[in-house]
């Protein structure tokens, strides 16, 4: 019994100091033009398996829009590997076969169960805005002569339906259920024209201007930055700013205003970026409020989510934060235990499929494709950062090891007495 109890200690103690090799990984900037970070791809076998054994069935039950999360983002994943690599690799063909598998899925019953096909475009914003972003990315991977041409008209459809539905509003802010807007949703959708605008030349600027003046006037007294929720008919603020939202937004806003986008980002940095316990996070409210998690955010530890804390990794890289995504990366890694068996590496053991959709989303945004890091961005973390979560490992370390420090045996203690 001895023995297993050590042989169970020594296991604990190179778990625990594997644990902390997770806070040394490669940095984030490993990823640029032409290269992309190396456990990628294993996280994308993964979440092709789990989305083929009804994983996106299985995260429905979780939120409403569990399965389009899991498949949309899995897409978009793909559709940034495929932007890192030449046209003339394997890996880009690739790249886009698994980013229209996951498009057409979209478009399947269990997908579109949640939303309603009467609202202004059919479906919502938060539908036709990510698939029309997730179908244009993949358009721009294809050579204009190999590009499906029923593909190329949904795209543009669904373009000039948002385009529309913007158009005929008096408010930014579109519905994505029957009465219920979020301004993250209709962001979503204006990238989605941006970019419709820069594949098709569809001449889409004064709805996009419209839109930039109309949110700019309805943004959150109390911290500047764009609501979670709005009214639907007037666009006002129903609540403030929350990190699961703009973690969201600071990811897209790059792609429709890069000036009001980088201001944007600067003021969400500045109010929901923290640290517990040497690690980085992102808060679900700004500081100094305090609120519960929801099915937005997930469970807060310490006022934290982790959804938020997550995609703002993405959100970090695209405007090259690398102060912030750097430790970002090493934490997830360190939190989420990730594991690679075989040729796949997944999470948390691979229970919330939908996270990991999201991280290897965010894993893949370009860091420096389009401008080099920007080193203006003031540190999160102190240099030592990694140090409390060294010092609670060795505690944990020696508690393990006190059964076994040594102690007298009986029959030394009985020789001491006779002496």
């Amino acid at each position: 019994m001895r023995s297993m109890t050590r042989m169970i200690a020594i296991i604990g103690s190179v778990l625990l100091i594997a644990v902390q090799s997770r806070l040394y990984v490669p940095p984030t900037d490993v990823a640029g033009p032409g290269r992309i970070p190396p456990d990628v791809i294993a996280q994308l076998r993964f979440l092709r398996g789990a989305l083929e054994r009804g994983a996106g069935e299985e995260m429905q039950q979780l939120f409403p829009e569990g399965f389009f999360f899991s498949h949309v983002l899995y897409g978009l994943a793909w559709v940034e590997v495929g932007a890192s690599v030449a046209p003339d690799d394997p890996l880009r063909e690739q790249a886009i076969t698994g980013a229209w598998w996951a498009a057409d899925r979209l478009d399947s019953p269990a997908s579109l169960m949640p939303f309603s096909p009467a609202l202004d475009p059919p479906f919502g914003v938060f539908v036709v805005g990510w698939g029309t972003w997730l179908r244009t990315g993949i358009l721009a991977l294809e050579a204009p002569d190999r590009r499906d041409p029923d593909r190329v008209a949904r795209v543009i459809d669904d373009c000039q339906a948002l385009s529309a539905a913007f158009a005929r509003s008096s408010t930014p802010f579109l519905t994505s259920y029957p009465g219920q807007a979020w301004p993250v949703d209709s962001v979503v959708g204006i990238a989605a024209l941006r970019r419709c605008n820069d594949l098709f030349e569809l001449r889409y600027d004064d709805v996009i201007a419209r839109w930039i003046t109309l949110a700019q006037e309805r943004l959150d007294p109390a911290t500047g930055l764009l609501s979670h929720r709005a009214d639907p008919r007037t666009g006002q603020p129903l609540d403030s700013a929350r990190g699961s939202s703009q973690s969201v937004i600071a990811r897209f806003l790059p792609a429709i205003d890069p000036i009001w986008g980088q201001e944007q980002y600067r003021r969400f940095r500045a109010q929901f970026v923290t640290t517990v316990a040497g690690l980085p996070g992102v808060r679900e409210y700004p500081h100094g409020q305090e609120g519960n998690g929801d099915v937005d955010s997930g469970p807060l530890l310490a006022g934290v989510s982790l959804s938020a804390t997550t995609v703002t990794l993405g959100a970090a890289r695209a405007w090259g934060d690398t102060r912030l995504a750097e430790p970002l990366r090493f934490g997830g890694e360190f939190l989420g235990m990730g594991i690679t068996v075989g040729d796949e590496k997944r999470y948390a053991l691979g229970v919330l499929p939908v996270g990991d959709a999201f991280l290897v989303w965010s894993k893949t945004a370009p860091l420096w494709r389009t401008r080099p890091p920007d080193q203006s961005f003031d540190p999160v973390a102190p240099f030592w950062w990694r140090l409390p979560l060294h010092a609670i490992s060795l505690m944990l370390i020696a508690l393990i090891w006190l059964p076994f420090r040594r102690v007298p045996h009986d029959h030394d203690s009985r020789r001491r007495l006779r002496v």
